[in-house]
């Protein structure tokens, strides 16, 4: 994950003073950097919406997917989703790094989001949201 850097440079470069840098964090946008967490999290929600709404129409489309027994060959017909819904997901991404640092995208959609997707998947076929909104995933 990309670190935000300072750098302290000491009174004179002339005397041979040393420049430190810092490191101080994930980069957050610093226009974003007023949010709170609440504010970041339903900021990114809509990105997470488009995202698990494509994943899933796919899933349910797929001819492999069966409706009595949903949990069967779902991990397989997620990844094959995923390359369909390259926009949308790599929108969420982009839009978790902007509201929470640099990096933070990849390392939740590979974590938390795909932790939560099967459910959200399954959730949404059994309701016959597979083509209509999507619950909202949340970070656990």
């Amino acid at each position: 994950m990309s670190q935000g850097v300072e750098f302290y440079r000491g009174p004179s470069l002339l005397t041979g003073d040393p420049i430190v840098a810092v490191a101080t964090g994930p980069f957050v946008e610093p226009s974003v950097t007023h949010l709170s967490l609440q504010q970041r999290g339903a900021a990114t929600r809509p990105f997470m919406r488009s995202a698990t709404e494509c994943i899933a129409r796919s899933v349910a489309a797929d001819g492999r997917f069966r409706r009595e027994d949903p949990a069967a060959n779902l991990g397989d017909l997620i990844v094959d989703a995923v390359p369909k819904c390259l926009s949308p997901v790599r929108a969420m991404i982009d839009a978790h790094d902007r509201y929470f640092g640099e990096g933070s995208g990849e390392v939740f959609f590979m974590g938390a989001y795909l932790d939560a997707l099967p459910n959200a998947v399954i959730k949404a076929v059994e309701r016959g949201e597979a083509a209509g909104p999507m619950p909202v995933l949340e970070a656990k």
